[in-house]
């Protein structure tokens, strides 16, 4: 997993822009293996790990689900694996729940972009405390509905 986080081109706009280094890194996979929700992504052709993602409960609404702390070689950006990944996801995440959220840095344009991609709207602009310090994120939502018309738009 290491090697595949190990370009700092992929935190450049990541609040955590020094998630590159080894010793940030193996506290944050550390993190999310301990919440037994991380998913690591894997290129099917080479069988190599290419990125991780994670469902989580967001600290505002606990009754609700959300997916983050993603990442992806920059080799897979803005193509089938980041979309295939956020499909199998929201829809698995739809088995329980009727709207999944996205929390995401303001200086993440990239991740809003995605976000937006898929059917999210911006809901509202919070101070969450996601990992070890509170931070801004802008938090995005998606419904079924919205996922269901963005599916057949794409």
């Amino acid at each position: 997993m290491f090697l595949a986080a190990s370009d700092p081109r992929i935190w450049a706009d990541h609040p955590a822009s020094d998630r590159y280094e080894r010793q940030v890194f193996e506290a944050y996979f550390a993190s999310r293996l301990a919440t037994g929700k991380a998913l690591a992504v894997i290129d099917i052709d080479s069988g190599q790990i290419v990125g991780t993602s994670s469902y989580y409960t967001p600290p505002d609404l606990p009754e609700s689900i959300a997916i983050g702390y993603t990442f992806l070689v920059r080799a897979k950006w803005g193509g089938d694996t980041n979309r295939e990944l956020k499909r199998l996801m929201v829809e698995h995440a739809f088995k329980a729940y009727d709207t999944v959220y996205f929390h995401i840095a303001p200086s993440n344009i990239r991740s809003q972009k995605a976000a937006m991609k898929i059917g999210a709207v911006h809901l509202y602009d919070a101070e969450l405390k996601l990992s070890t310090a509170p931070a801004s994120c802008k938090c995005y939502g998606l419904t079924r509905a919205q996922w269901a018309a963005s599916q057949q738009s794409a």
